[in-house]
């Protein structure tokens, strides 16, 4: 008996250690509930309309009798459908969960109850120890002994993280779809009860293929726990390729804000910044781009592109794509600078008017030794005497050498291209009047807005307000008289009607524009004006390969063109 005792007390001491050792850090379960959060920075449209964000957002505490019976039976069905049924653990589920690993000889189905999710949630991290696993347990039993179902169950629904920085169904909902998740459609609900299985890789925005093909298996859980009809599923079933599609592509012109605003932004608070976004015209000018490559890029040698959208009379960015592929990468419209080619004529033929001439003044189209440099046509024949209208529109290398001569020389032309904003390097020499000089996209779209305000020079930016308070951004300056910048912009009328730019003509709308072909063909433009907006497009790739002969007034004309044509419903 005396040997029963002390292995009793020392048994006793021994599980009390362990008891020790599995909880000793474990978090206060009390305290826990109110864990912080990284500060949200939210991005609006000029409506209103959220259009991107960075950080956590918590959306409104939302309970599950507020909510559509759908939306609580989707998580239920996919995530523990003996929730009702079971305490704090599902001994069924374990069991069917072991024999499913076991014959598949991985971990490939898990037995966690909604209970333990969010005791993991609530209080622990993803790690998967022993330690964790006791952890859990005990503070799932806390959770059954201190709250409800409906309690826990309505934890589940406001903690749960679902992708994006999102946490909890409202916020998912706002994220995904724009709207509260009191207005979430059985499709949407099915597409959010699919993401707690892997939020990153199979939410909406990151695969919709992926997050459609997901909300399948949800909807056929409901079916089964009879949680909806045959019916609705099948009404559901229609809907989820829509509910699943990104409503916008907007993480390229997030990135650029996030770069130029850093320094205005608050730290550790929510932020709101009200933007000159337009995501409609934003998911059409990224998928323009997306699809050209797609389809033709490996045709025509071409991987990457970068594209703007800037309002002519401010400056106010409406869409800004800065590459195929890598969204959260480098950006091509604000960081890369590449050689313009014939796109930086308008600018040489400014300095031309500013030095006396005017559209019909006649250049000479022909052979030109200068200094060692020949020069020559991308046809191979000369047109003699030509307009400078005629001379833009056929983008005539020689009359461009000769116009620059007639304006004074390279350094007057670029004292033009100064004055338009553009404030990079550039040859000292003939060579600029042929874009021999690097220049970046949003940097370009800038510099043609003169052309197409009246003369005026804007300075291109994103954000309006900070928290509700306005941002002081530059106003346009009168840097050229309004009759010179109406002359360019008539003569960069002749090339989409006439010239070289036709791909990018449209009847139903005032077009002009500007091609641009670099050496080699690496890289290829289009620069112009439709609807009141800058559209510029940049085509090319990052080791500065030559494509397989893409000119400026083809594949770039044509983006252009798609998105001008988008223009009247933006």
């Amino acid at each position: 008996m005396r040997y029963l005792t002390i292995a009793a007390i020392w048994g006793g001491a021994a599980m009390g250690l362990v008891g020790l050792w599995f909880t000793w850090d474990m978090p206060n379960p009390a305290t826990a509930v109110t864990s912080a959060r990284r500060p949200a920075i939210m991005l609006l449209d000029p409506a209103g309309h959220l259009v991107a964000r960075f950080g956590d957002v918590s959306g409104r505490v939302v309970l599950p009798g507020q909510l559509p019976p759908y939306v609580p039976a989707a998580f239920i069905a996919i995530e523990d459908r003996r929730f009702y049924e079971h305490g704090p653990f599902d001994l069924q589920g374990i069991l069917r969960a072991g024999v499913f690993d076991l014959f598949h000889r991985r971990i490939a189905q898990g037995g966690s109850t909604l209970t333990q999710q969010v005791a993991k949630t609530l209080f622990l991290t993803d790690q998967r120890t022993m330690r964790r696993k006791v952890q859990e347990a005990f503070l799932s039993f806390w959770l059954t002994r201190h709250y409800s179902r409906a309690d826990i169950l309505g934890i589940y629904l406001n903690r749960v993280y679902l992708g994006e920085g999102a946490y909890g169904v409202d916020a998912a909902a706002r994220v995904y779809f724009g709207v509260p998740a009191a207005r979430l459609s059985l499709a949407q609900a099915a597409i959010l009860a699919g993401l707690p299985k892997a939020p990153s890789s199979l939410n909406p925005l990151a695969n919709p293929q992926a997050a459609a093909a997901r909300a399948l298996q949800v909807l056929d859980a409901m079916l089964a726990t009879r949680a909806i009809t045959p019916d609705e599923e099948s009404q559901a079933e229609t809907q989820l390729a829509d509910a699943a599609s990104p409503t916008s592509r907007t993480s390229w012109f997030a990135l650029w804000l996030m770069q130029q605003q850093g320094g205005a932004i608050p730290e550790g608070e929510d932020v709101t910044l009200d933007t000159t976004l337009n995501a409609g015209l934003q998911t059409v000018a990224a998928a323009a781009l997306d699809s050209t490559i797609a389809l033709k890029g490996a045709a025509m040698h071409v991987s990457q592109g970068a594209v703007v959208v800037l309002d002519a009379r401010t400056g106010a960015v409406r869409a800004l794509v800065g590459g195929v592929g890598d969204r959260e990468g480098y950006d091509r419209a604000v960081l890369a600078r590449r050689q313009t080619g014939s796109a930086i004529k308008p600018i040489v033929w400014l300095a031309g008017l500013r030095a006396g001439m005017s559209p019909s003044d006649t250049v000479f189209d022909g052979p030109l030794y200068l200094h060692g440099y020949h020069p020559h046509d991308y046809e191979a024949t000369y047109r003699g005497n030509v307009s400078m209208t005629e001379a833009l529109a056929d983008s005539m290398n020689t009359a461009a050498i000769r116009i620059l001569l007639r304006a004074g020389g390279a350094r007057r032309v670029i004292a033009v291209a100064r004055l338009l904003g553009l404030d990079d390097d550039f040859p000292d020499d003939a060579t600029m009047a042929l874009g021999s000089g690097g220049v970046g996209v949003l940097q370009l779209a800038g510099a043609y807005a003169t052309f197409f305000n009246g003369g005026n020079r804007v300075t291109p930016y994103g954000v309006t307000a900070i928290n509700g308070v306005p941002v002081a951004n530059p106003a346009p300056v009168p840097v050229v008289s309004p009759v010179q910048a109406e002359a360019v912009a008539g003569m960069m009328r002749a090339v989409v009607t006439g010239g070289t730019g036709t791909a990018a003509y449209i009847p139903t709308l005032f077009t002009a524009g500007k091609t641009g072909t670099t050496q080699d063909y690496r890289d290829a433009w289009f620069a112009g004006y439709a609807g009141g907006d800058i559209i510029v497009v940049w085509l090319g790739n990052d080791n500065d390969t030559p494509t397989n002969k893409v000119l400026g007034g083809t594949l770039p004309a044509q983006i252009f063109k798609t998105i001008a044509m988008s223009l009247g419903g933006a």
